[in-house]
């Protein structure tokens, strides 16, 4: 009687605590996406750290470091010259590195070229850099509101939208559209490319050196446009992706712009906003979910030992 008793009560222990061993495991972090840098998050325009509880990287800094890596997400001014917000990064990755040697920047849009300014001009303290989706030859969109007749009301609107974007993300930054669009056009582009020509490509639609100054370059992007019929931004997309004509484009960057460094793809079925998992994960059905691609890519950094 005794010994059944006693099983009954091992038994039950077991089957108590066991809904807790499984939440304690899947708790922990994989591994799979543990660099020995951290990894440094660099929106594009109008970006932003986190409204209203909804962040600009949608699930994707949540989801890597639940496989283990260590995320952070900065915060810049919206709209600026990619110099001026290369030099708000800077503190922001100074004081990162300062705890962990060097860090992995990862920058959307805008934000590729802002990532390309740190490691311009502080490679000691940059492992990787990999751009997604960023206009690192210019944008047609820029290119058509720069000195455009539409130019005077878009930079009304844009820095109106910049500050309230700033306001209520609990920044202070000033905002320039007209900065930020001098930034992205073909000529502007071509003025910062000559201040920071590591891992650009030399021919119209290649790849650029994978490796300068012990900093490794990645860069990833998409050609969809109209990718989920749900999403009330492929509406937008789809009326700026006709700067375009017929090249291929994910709604503001074209798919040769998006090049720098190693190229893992370049034509994921995702616009614009989709390649931050944006709006609140609305991406097409029949590509990858953005946070795969997101968490596969932080695993090559881990295995390149960064």
């Amino acid at each position: 009687m005794k010994l059944w008793i006693k099983t009954i009560a091992i038994a039950l222990t077991i089957a108590w605590s066991a809904p807790s061993a499984a939440w304690w495991w899947n708790s922990k972090p994989s591994g799979y996406t543990d660099t020995q840098y951290p990894v440094v998050l660099v929106h594009g325009m109008f970006g932003f750290d986190s409204i209203v509880g909804v962040d600009y990287w949608y699930g994707i800094a949540e989801d890597l470091r639940k496989n283990g890596a260590d995320v952070y997400t900065t915060q810049v001014q919206p709209l600026d010259t990619t110099i001026a917000r290369g030099e708000a990064l800077l503190p922001q990755v100074e004081a990162i590195a300062a705890v962990h040697g060097k860090v992995n920047l990862i920058g959307h849009s805008h934000g590729g070229p802002t990532a390309r300014y740190i490691s311009a001009v502080r490679p000691d303290l940059i492992a990787s850099v990999t751009s997604v989706g960023a206009p690192h030859k210019g944008s047609p969109v820029a290119d058509l509101l720069h000195n455009s007749p539409a130019e005077g009301l878009s930079n009304s609107l844009g820095n109106a939208l910049g500050s309230l974007i700033t306001a209520l993300s609990g920044g202070d930054h000033e905002q320039s559209m007209s900065s930020a669009v001098q930034s992205l056009t073909t000529a502007g582009s071509a003025e910062f490319n000559n201040f920071a020509p590591a891992g650009l490509p030399t021919s119209a639609c290649g790849e650029g050196a994978y490796s300068e100054n012990g900093i490794r370059f990645y860069s990833w992007g998409g050609t969809g446009v109209l990718t989920n019929i749900l999403d009330p931004s492929d509406a937008m997309l789809g009326v700026t992706r006709l700067a375009f004509g017929f090249a291929q484009n994910d709604g503001l960057v074209g798919r040769c712009s998006n090049h720098f460094g190693k190229v893992i793809r370049d034509n994921y079925f995702m616009n614009h906003l989709d390649e931050v998992n944006q709006l609140l994960g609305l991406h097409s059905l029949f590509e990858t979910d953005p946070k795969a691609v997101y968490k596969q890519h932080v695993n090559r950094l881990k295995n390149a030992g960064l």
